[in-house]
């Protein structure tokens, strides 16, 4: 239990009516898990305005309510009512206060960027753990608390469970905490009041203009996290992104670029390319590494630098480095019996589809074949669909076009949008059925050609409708690899 006098110390608000030493038992946003003794935050989110549920909460027995607005608010009874002018910063500073500042008691680093996120996050949480260091890591794929692995929601989780497992962490004894600062968690204040020891900015393309509107606005999502860094945190940008420069405006952080084609903190080029790795020139230094691709050089100097600013020595860095693999679902690599290829990749952006795609293109032989299947999510941002069709088309021999989490949009309406990008005399299938487009690509391919399943990595599900059908594309791959005796 803690005072409300307690969790608003520092915290600018308004007023408070009623009893200022009202005890806390829990905090909470969503008014049906409202317990007698908690305290209950009035978010107003896209769809739904907690201000219309502040009835509810004190009925169910909430001892606190911190709202922006109290003309909808009834009997208070014993409630008592706090007014903020902004109740996402509010609880974000208020769950940091509950659990004890959690952020305070570890090295942070939030990373963020459109594509390579999931990748950098993890990569630096094995990284650490590699040279003997207790760490968390939140991230699209799985939360971590040291070696515990938590189901993950959201890319960034709310502010009340973000600093709860922070608490954890701290609490099992990690040093650090590694975690994905998606543009949706900085707008929403879910990070709010996180004392960061540094940010990285991977890159900026196409993405969640559903959410933002504009790509100005995505551009300004992004630099929030960097505008609120301290003097005493790191700012780490890659400059080959034009974008780079503009988050380090404004912000007081130490200010650190990496880059693969110019002048910068830290350098890396790539001196060679195999089908099972790359040798880097990382700060002067040559590395094998198990991973291909320029995007993937691009994350290891970003983890490469990350941890030089947190303290770690250059050698003991790049032996580590050396001994990392690929995240799940990130360029992972199915092998059938014939030489056949399937990659599974979570490229599900125009730039990230793009990448993955020049990797393949520069790792093929001259007589092996690429065959690209590839979709677009339902209502999501539709813009990026024709270009996704089309980055598709040109790289690849062939292209199969499907699903990809439709959610309730008709997955032949996403078909049509996606073709508006296509070309004619371009070499494509529409298959909305995503188990029959893996089944197609592979009846199709020849000994040694490579398939390329992208969009959905990881996941373990597709979202049809309103329903989360378990599907996994690895899976489906290896089914009809053996199937096909392949």
């Amino acid at each position: 239990m803690k005072q409300i006098a307690e969790l608003l110390h520092g915290i600018e608000h308004e007023y408070i009516a009623g009893d200022g030493s009202a005890q806390v038992r829990a905090l909470t946003y969503d008014s049906r898990k409202v317990e007698a003794g908690d305290c209950f935050f009035a978010c107003e989110g896209s769809n739904v305005d907690g201000h219309n549920y502040i009835d509810k909460a004190i009925a169910a027995g909430a001892s606190v309510v911190v709202c922006r607005r109290t003309d909808l608010i009834g009997e208070v009874g014993n409630c008592t009512i706090v007014k903020v002018a902004d109740t996402d910063k509010a609880m974000a500073l208020m769950a940091s206060a509950y659990y004890g500042h959690p952020s305070r008691k570890m090295k942070v680093v939030g990373v963020t960027g459109t594509n390579g996120k999931t990748t950098i996050a993890t990569l630096l949480y094995d990284l650490v753990r590699l040279l003997g260091h207790k760490a968390g890591l939140i991230s699209t794929v799985v939360y971590k608390i040291d070696e515990r692995e938590v189901e993950s929601t959201h890319t960034t989780p709310d502010a009340i469970r973000l600093n709860a497992m922070m608490r954890e962490m701290v609490d099992c004894g990690c040093e650090y905490c590694f975690m994905e600062c998606s543009s949706h968690s900085i707008v929403q204040r879910r990070i709010y009041g996180i004392d960061f020891t540094g940010a990285l900015f991977t890159n900026l393309t196409h993405d969640h203009l559903d959410y933002h509107k504009t790509f100005i606005e995505y551009v300004r999502a992004k630099k929030g996290l960097f505008d609120e860094l301290s003097s005493r945190a790191f700012a780490l940008v890659n400059t080959d992104d034009r974008n780079g420069e503009v988050m380090l405006q404004n912000t007081a952080a130490l200010r650190q670029r990496l880059s693969m084609r110019n002048m910068a903190d830290f350098r890396c080029k790539i001196i060679e390319r195999a089908i099972d790795g790359m040798l880097l020139d990382i700060d002067g230094c040559e590395v094998w590494v198990q991973f291909l691709g320029r995007f993937n050089a691009y994350n290891l100097l970003t983890v490469y630098g990350a941890a030089r600013l947190l303290g770690f020595e250059r050698e003991e860095l790049l032996c580590a480095i050396s001994a990392l693999r690929p995240v799940c679902g990130r360029f992972d690599i199915v092998r059938a019996t014939d030489s056949t290829m399937a990659i599974i990749d979570y490229a599900h952006t125009p730039d990230a589809l793009e990448n993955v795609l020049r990797t393949i293109d520069e790792i093929r032989s001259a007589n092996q074949r690429v065959i690209a299947i590839c979709g677009c999510g339902g209502e999501r941002d539709r813009t990026k669909r024709p270009e996704m069709a089309a980055i598709a088309v040109k790289y690849a021999d062939t292209s199969i076009f499907t699903s990809d989490n439709p959610r309730s949009e008709n997955p032949e309406d996403i078909l049509r949008d996606m073709e508006a990008g296509i070309e004619a005399g371009s070499h494509y299938m529409k298959i909305a059925d995503r188990e029959q487009a893996i089944k197609t690509a592979i009846l199709i391919a020849s000994p040694g050609d490579i398939i390329l399943v992208a969009g959905k990595g990881h996941e373990n599900y597709q979202i049809v409708g309103t329903e989360r059908l378990p599907f996994n594309d690895r899976q489906c791959v290896e089914q009809w690899f053996k199937a096909f005796n392949r």
